[in-house]
């Protein structure tokens, strides 16, 4: 109570000294311009422009920080932005999970009816068991880690814990931040290892789901690849009757062809775009799991790699530990046969680390 009472007093007295001060300005130029004598326009247009000056100090007197510049004000001014922004993204996160479930089961639904009877009639025998084993190994893969990466905790710094690793404190959660450790705003929680805030997840991406998140990313871009190569020939034909359907007069098709039609487009539209999409999303991840690094971490290193490169230094990322061993620790490999339990198969072990201790980050010079 003392320092709040003490630095309000402190304030009060800048600011009446303040006052003080501009108003005795104020009067001395008043009673020099009157006693040069002088024009009534050049008097007037004195006073008002030293009432414009006075009223720019006391303004300036009001709001005034040391701590203030343009990227304070620019946040200030946008802080509305990003609240909109976060709340948005935290309620469409239901709805995307939601649109996630609804397409990945309409694909499903859609290979059921139209492909796989096509499949079972057509082809040779081992095809046929290939098919049926490796779509719904496929499936399983994809349904197991789209839960985990959903439902697992991307895992926060424990507050019951005093003496912990730390390198800076939030500023929101005023707690210590451990190492790779950043403030997600749509959780409104600090994350362990943070990647980013998956949307489609409605989730954040750290230490404890991160594997979860990539096999699923990795699955189902496999999955849409096998229905889309599964399921061209067929595509080739619906679209070519649907294109016989609008040039002739009179159509010939039932309707439950024309519907396995335009079902088999859609299917093979669909995958094809995830494919290409998420592909791409999966490709990035590997290369950022390779060189053991987040998405957030990714910015960070690039700018301190430029700001050590003027110093005559070299930044080094003491997470790398060799891009095997980078996969290994993510993947939780660490016997031959975990390639098969714990890759390849579903699999719900933890990471071998806690996402807290980690070493610091080291420098070399030239």
């Amino acid at each position: 109570m003392r320092t709040g009472s003490s630095s309000s007093s402190s304030w009060r007295w800048q600011l009446s000294r303040a006052m003080r001060l501009s108003l005795r300005w104020f009067r001395r130029c008043r009673l020099q311009r009157g006693g040069r004598g002088g024009a009534t326009e050049r008097r007037i247009g004195g006073r008002l422009l030293e009432l414009w000056s006075y009223s720019r100090l006391l303004l300036t007197s009001l709001h005034f920080n040391s701590l203030t510049n343009a990227d304070t004000l620019l946040d200030c001014a946008f802080e509305p932005v990003y609240w909109i922004v976060d709340n948005v993204t935290r309620w469409f996160g239901v709805v995307f999970v939601c649109l996630v479930t609804l397409l990945t089961t309409s694909v499903v639904v859609i290979v059921y009816l139209f492909v796989l009877p096509t499949i079972l009639s057509t082809y040779p025998s081992y095809w046929v068991a290939w098919h049926l084993s490796c779509g719904h190994w496929l499936l399983t893969m994809v349904v197991f880690h789209y839960y985990k990466a959903t439902t697992t905790s991307p895992g926060h710094p424990p507050k019951d814990k005093i003496h912990i690793p730390s390198v800076s404190i939030c500023k929101k959660c005023i707690t210590p931040k451990p190492p790779r450790t950043h403030h997600c705003s749509i959780c409104n929680a600090c994350v362990l290892k943070m990647d980013h805030h998956c949307p489609w997840l409605n989730n954040c991406v750290g230490h404890f789901n991160q594997r979860y998140f990539f096999s699923f990313c990795l699955y189902m871009t496999l999955g849409c690849f096998y229905c889309s190569v599964s399921s061209k020939a067929l595509f080739l034909e619906a679209y070519g009757a649907i294109e016989r359907y609008y040039q002739t007069p009179p159509p010939t098709d039932i309707y439950i062809e024309t519907t396995a039609q335009k079902s088999i487009i859609f299917l093979w539209v669909l995958t094809s775009t995830v494919t290409v999409a998420l592909g791409g999303l999966t490709l990035w991840h590997s290369i950022l799991i390779s060189r053991a690094e987040t998405s957030v971490e990714r910015h960070i290193n690039h700018k301190e790699t430029k700001r050590l490169q003027e110093k005559g230094k070299v930044f080094k990322n003491p997470y790398h530990h060799g891009t095997m061993n980078n996969w290994k620790l993510l993947l939780g490999v660490e016997e031959r046969r975990h390639w098969v339990t714990r890759v390849l198969l579903p699999s719900s072990h933890l990471p071998n680390e806690d996402g807290i201790m980690a070493p610091e980050p080291a420098v070399t010079a030239h």
